[in-house]
């Protein structure tokens, strides 16, 4: 169920509420559904990062990449400076509804509402079927739905998690541009996670010089040791003009001997390796619950 990071007992896990949003989809798919754990809903996802740095919740969850709109840059901030690690992580098909109170007719709307990310997700269905409608953000999808529940004349865009909380009628299925959009969300702790189970993912971040050249050794090692990429994003470091960090994920567990002759051989080519954290490699292709 939790991929070996749970010990027992009744343990905490913050995501980005309120209660309905992906991310709280995204928790019962890890951890499972029921009441076996509690479920703690904060209000973004650096207060994810803090719940759990600061020992009140066990675990937390959150974004990190869309198959649609690519690196949640909230995200990757956070995991430049935290000191947690990744110990799991999950795929979530993402399916975006609109739905609204009662009866409501399309031609009665006057704005809907959703999270900047389903906005965009969803930019060329709206553009195409309500292009004289304003669009508001608001700071999650279950946020969005509880809007919609207190005005008849808002919409809303959100899962079926927060229709049926909400208890909202769904109008319009599936207005995802992309049929197969797709979000991964990453699982924190402030301990390590599992040893090497043969079907292993790495993630590190890596800061190189600014100078010709930088990109080719780092990726040398990978290609060398045939070790796999499955993704690489750049961040701003915040410590320098111009100054870059790599997001960088990929096959294997720190304690393989592939990956510990990839580090060896990065430790005199880069200024600095982060450690993420290695954890069980999930599936992609899930079916939405």
């Amino acid at each position: 169920m939790t991929k070996g990071v749970i010990a027992g007992g009744n343990i905490k896990v913050a995501f980005l509420g309120p209660a309905g949003t992906f991310s709280n989809a995204a928790v019962d798919r890890y951890f499972g559904e029921g009441d076996s754990f509690t479920r703690v809903s904060v209000g973004s996802i650096d207060d994810v990062f803090l719940e759990v740095e600061a020992g009140k919740v066990e675990f937390g969850l959150v974004p990190i990449e869309n198959s649609t709109e690519g690196a949640v840059n909230n995200t990757q901030d956070c995991l430049i400076d935290t000191s947690l690690h990744i110990v799991g992580e999950v795929y979530l098909p993402i399916e975006h509804h609109l739905m609204v109170k009662g009866q409501l007719s399309l031609d009665r709307i006057k704005k809907v509402v959703s999270h900047k990310q389903s906005l965009a997700q969803c930019r060329l269905w709206l553009r195409s079927n309500l292009p004289h409608l304003p669009i508001e953000e608001v700071s999650s999808n279950a946020e969005a739905a509880r809007q919609a529940s207190d005005d008849e004349t808002v919409a809303a865009i959100a899962g079926t998690m927060a229709a049926q909380n909400y208890q909202l009628r769904i109008v319009e299925s599936g207005i995802q541009d992309r049929k197969n959009n797709t979000t991964r969300f990453l699982v924190l702790s402030r301990h390590r996670g599992t040893h090497s189970t043969g079907h292993d993912k790495t993630s590190i971040l890596v800061y190189t010089e600014n100078k010709p050249g930088a990109l080719f050794r780092l990726l040398e090692p990978f290609d060398r040791f045939q070790v796999s990429l499955t993704r690489i994003e750049t961040r701003p470091a915040r410590d320098g003009f111009w100054s870059y960090v790599f997001f960088i994920d990929f096959e294997g567990h720190i304690d393989d001997e592939p990956v510990r002759q990839v580090f060896a051989e990065l430790a005199d080519r880069v200024i600095k390796i982060k450690n993420l954290g290695s954890y069980p490699r999930a599936q992609q292709h899930q079916t939405l619950l």
